[in-house]
């Protein structure tokens, strides 16, 4: 099958980090179908030589067991070209059909790695140059939109010029190998489902920490915000997948109709709701790894008196049958103490006691998603014990005995190998073979920008700004607190 693979803004951030490193991925595997091209669009004035050049110079800065030798290069170079196009303007659009002509190619990927504001432009010219047959797939990237309105207008613009099937809202967490897991963990096995419900688990936290802060991106970064850029879509994906029901089967609509339904079911923001379960917080300096760091007001392209969220923490509920009263607690934020995404399920403690037990101890499932990939289950059994003491009284051997956490431990990579398929990797082949399984439909999209406008509304409303925190700390001690108020703590706390 013959594709070529568009990557609007093909000189930016998103492409040379991780869209071309993917690829290039696919292709040293051998799972990049042939007869392919890879077309890097941007304005800047490259011939296809040099844009090679461009290309393979920032190969550099990615980790070396994914940079290719000179020779792996070479060979992958010949799918890379360049086109110079600015998508604002129609003119160019002719420019853009003469160049897929070329090629005559069975499926036509369109990635728009730009900015939201241009996609109503380019599905409008788009539909002028012909270039939304059949053939033709289109890409988009998160955030969609800056609130409920935005995201409606880009998604009706959309689909006004390509169906449904055609378009593929990407949400990279979806790919990750261990979110993969976490499907077949809760789907796959019959051990899990009859207590994974409100009965057996007390608690879900979900954590997504970076120790990173805006870098280079400060601009994008001040209009957009942790509640834009981690909660609307990857944190709210990573609920839908540990709370949803099982699906009828494993085709696309069946996943993302009972991931909707989660959407829909969770409890609407009250002001009450609002002061008491959302905290926001931004970064002041600090220290990470021993190296002094600037305040997010300090990055450049970050206003001084900037009110823009880097860290969010909130408790929700979902207002059904199978999750009535628990509370699901999400946490997101830069400069953070370490590098880390994982998903917390923590069960409920035997109902009768008798055993010696810590404090509050009860299992745990943390399924970790970077860096590490894999599971941990987290029980209790019985600790070391005298030989003497264990022999002296068997008639109440049980009695009296104290039971200490042990941990069974389930790394993917030592088990599966590391060169196991990247989520890019594995939602750029998905794009090129039609699969939507891991893309996100509109409708999920739009609920999910509607549970989350409340906040955003409400911190309009709020002159005081976000809380400070220390950068390498885990976020405002409100944080901790809001979780303490239910008698848990995040798990670094316990």
């Amino acid at each position: 099958m013959s594709f070529d693979l568009i990557l609007f803004g093909g000189t930016g951030d998103l492409v040379w980090r991780k869209l071309l490193p993917a690829l290039f991925q696919a292709f040293r595997h051998g799972s990049l179908p042939e007869g392919g091209r890879i077309v890097g669009v941007a304005r800047d004035d490259l011939s296809d030589a040099q844009y090679r050049a461009l290309i393979k110079s920032r190969f550099d800065d990615v980790e070396l067991a994914k940079r290719p030798s000179d020779e792996e290069f070479s060979r992958f170079s010949d799918l890379l070209f360049y086109l110079r196009m600015d998508l604002s303007s129609p003119a160019d659009y002719p420019r853009l059909a003469a160049k897929l002509q070329e090629h005559s190619a069975d499926t036509v990927v369109m990635y728009l790695a730009t900015a939201p504001g241009l996609f109503t432009t380019f599905c409008e010219q788009i539909a002028v140059a012909g270039l939304n047959g059949p053939q033709m797939r289109v890409v988009l990237e998160k955030p969609l939109g800056q609130d409920l309105a935005s995201n409606r207008a880009i998604n009706e613009s959309v689909r006004r010029v390509f169906s449904e099937r055609q378009i593929f809202r990407i949400d990279h967490y979806l790919g990750k190998p261990s979110v993969q897991n976490l499907f077949a963990l809760r789907f796959g096995n019959a051990l899990f489902e009859p207590i994974w419900r409100r009965e057996n688990i007390a608690n879900i936290q979900i954590t997504i920490a970076e120790e990173l802060g805006v870098e280079k991106r400060g601009t994008f970064y001040d209009s957009t915000g942790a509640l834009r850029d981690m909660v609307q879509n990857h944190a709210l994906q990573l609920l839908c997948a540990i709370a949803m029901e099982p699906p009828i089967n494993a085709h696309a609509d069946a996943i993302r109709d009972e991931k909707l339904k989660v959407l829909r079911s969770l409890k609407a923001w009250t002001p009450e709701t609002l002061r008491q379960h959302v905290v926001r917080g931004q970064y002041g300096s600090g220290t990470i790894d021993g190296a002094p760091v600037a305040a997010y007001r300090q990055e450049a392209g970050v206003g001084q008196g900037s009110h823009t969220e880097t860290f969010v923490a909130l408790r929700t509920e979902i207002a059904s049958w199978r999750w009535a009263g628990v509370p699901f607690y999400i946490r997101t934020g830069k400069r953070l103490s370490g590098r880390c995404a994982y998903i917390e399920v923590n069960f409920r403690p035997a109902p009768h006691a008798i055993f010696n037990t810590p404090n509050g101890a009860a299992n745990r499932l943390v399924i970790h998603l970077q860096p590490k990939d894999g599971l941990e289950l987290h029980l209790l059994a019985q600790g070391q014990q005298n030989r003497r003491d264990a022999l002296a009284s068997p008639a109440s051997s049980l009695a009296g005995q104290t039971l200490a956490p042990v941990q069974l431990d389930l790394d993917f990579d030592k088990r599966f190998g590391t060169e196991r398929v990247g989520a890019y990797e594995r939602l750029l082949l998905d794009v090129i073979d039609g699969r939507l399984n891991l893309f996100v439909r509109s409708d999920e999209q739009e609920e999910a920008w509607r549970w989350v406008e409340p906040i955003m509304n409400s911190w309009k409303a709020d002159a005081e700004g976000p809380r400070p925190y220390a950068a390498g700390t885990w976020g405002p001690s409100a944080s901790s607190a809001m979780i303490a108020r239910d008698g848990y703590c995040w798990t670094e706390e316990c």
